[in-house]
């Protein structure tokens, strides 16, 4: 019984043996054709990977743009800035002070950056400049 055994795990041992050698064995055409056809998948993956981030930078510009539009057309629609806002002419200035700066559609945080470059560039103290309107060129 062994005997039997023993020989049918043989002939097994065998068949696989032929097999496995027959499939590792490649020729020099069929590995060509192997690299060519890798080479091309990788290829047209990174191709649909650029399109697919193309597409996404162009979806995130068209909507960054149209935000942009709706707020520039809410700024226009929006009536102005009520007088009554303006600071009244006889309140105490604090020491050191110019005075007030008219300020024509320019935001209070860039009127500032404006007046520091100006005393920069000038070499004099911003407390010794007097400011009386800054305007948006366009």
């Amino acid at each position: 019984m062994f005997d039997k055994l023993t020989l049918a795990v043989e002939e097994i041992t065998e068949v696989t043996s032929e097999a496995a050698s027959k499939g590792d064995e490649l020729s020099i055409p069929e590995a060509g054709v192997t690299a060519v056809f890798g080479y091309a998948v990788v290829f047209f993956g990174l191709v649909i990977l650029m399109i697919v981030l193309y597409c996404t930078g162009a979806y995130f510009k068209s909507r960054d743009a149209k935000a942009k539009a709706a707020e520039e057309a809410a700024k226009k629609a929006a009536p102005a800035a009520p007088a009554a806002a303006a600071p009244a002419a006889d309140q105490k200035l604090a020491p050191g002070s110019a005075g007030h700066v008219k300020l024509f559609d320019v935001p209070d945080k860039e009127a500032a950056m404006i007046m520091a470059i100006v005393a920069d560039k000038m070499q004099t103290p911003l407390n010794e400049l007097h400011f009386i309107s800054i305007k948006e060129v366009k």
